[in-house]
């Protein structure tokens, strides 16, 4: 019996598949949505073969650990393991029931050093998604404060854009655009205060927000500060320099080895075994040492 058909016979009907995580709805729960999330991962707007095993799991778990001690108005309704007597055990710790909400189409994005296709911007024009930066930077140097870089959300299997304050304020309005902008840079500061305690620097992190009717301020949605949506560096090796200058706890092992391995045409190449294990243990790495403190 599949999962579907397992969450099926719980009344729990499948409603969409994203790049990473699997949504359902039941008419038992109205303005509610049970998000699953998988072992899947993604990279340069396509989902790789295999999966990271656990990473579900690592990745439910952060973003539970973040959103208790943000402060902000998330869309978590319950969580494990208060589901785990209600789901199949597979499921419980990668599981969140969440309130419904009308989802922005823009990815948050908040810079604190230079990095990503923030950085392929910046060799060619000396700006990030329209705000000029100062010229000399190197790849993962800190920026003078963090910058908000807005992309629109695209199609699955199509490239995010991104994009000007001035285009956001074009899509969602004057008002929400500020909103959105006030609650990412507020969210990464306080986190990257966090991470800073715990000896590990926060680059870069995508934040997601959505509309609840109820209220007039942004919603935090979907995940937060995860080694999904954020690039995060050990501080130590930051400061020593030289060649593990950006030694990283999130993806970019697999998007270095697929940047040398494909060219982005057709279908990418499977994951070999060691980078699917590397990354693994990154990830695992990344929620100890937050956690540590918790212990």
């Amino acid at each position: 019996m599949t999962i579907d058909t397992r969450l099926e016979a719980l009344g729990w009907h499948h409603l969409y598949s994203g790049k990473v995580r699997e949504l359902y709805e039941s008419p038992a729960h109205p303005g509610r949505l049970l998000v699953v999330t998988s072992d899947r991962v993604s990279a340069f707007d396509h989902v790789l073969s295999p999966g990271i095993p656990g990473k579900g799991a690592l990745l439910t778990q952060l973003s539970l650990w973040w959103f208790g001690r943000l402060g902000e108005p998330t869309h978590l309704a319950a969580a494990h393991p208060s589901l785990g007597a209600h789901l199949p055990p597979e499921l419980a710790g990668r599981t969140m029931i969440v309130h419904t909400l009308d989802m922005y189409p823009i990815e948050c994005v908040v810079r604190g050093y230079l990095a990503g296709s923030g950085w392929a911007e910046y060799r060619a024009t000396q700006t990030v998604c329209g705000l000029p930066l100062p010229p000399g930077l190197s790849e993962g140097d800190k920026l003078p404060e963090p910058i908000f870089t807005p992309a629109f959300k695209a199609p699955q299997g199509q490239h995010d854009e991104n994009i000007t304050f001035e285009r956001m304020v074009e899509i969602v309005g004057a008002a929400d655009a500020e909103r959105l902008r006030e609650a990412s840079l507020r969210i990464f500061a306080t986190a990257s205060a966090v991470a800073e305690q715990r000896g590990i620097l926060l680059a870069d992190s995508k934040f997601e927000f959505g509309r609840d009717p109820g209220v007039d301020h942004p919603v935090l949605a979907d995940e937060v500060l995860t080694s999904d949506s954020s690039r995060y560096w050990d501080a130590e090796t930051y400061a020593a320099g030289g060649p593990d200058r950006l030694e990283a706890y999130d993806k970019q092992i697999v998007r270095d080895w697929l940047a040398a391995n494909w060219d982005r045409t057709g279908e990418p190449p499977e994951l070999p075994t060691d980078i699917v294990e590397r990354t693994a243990v990154r990830y695992q790495e990344l929620v100890d040492r937050f956690m540590a403190s918790d212990a």
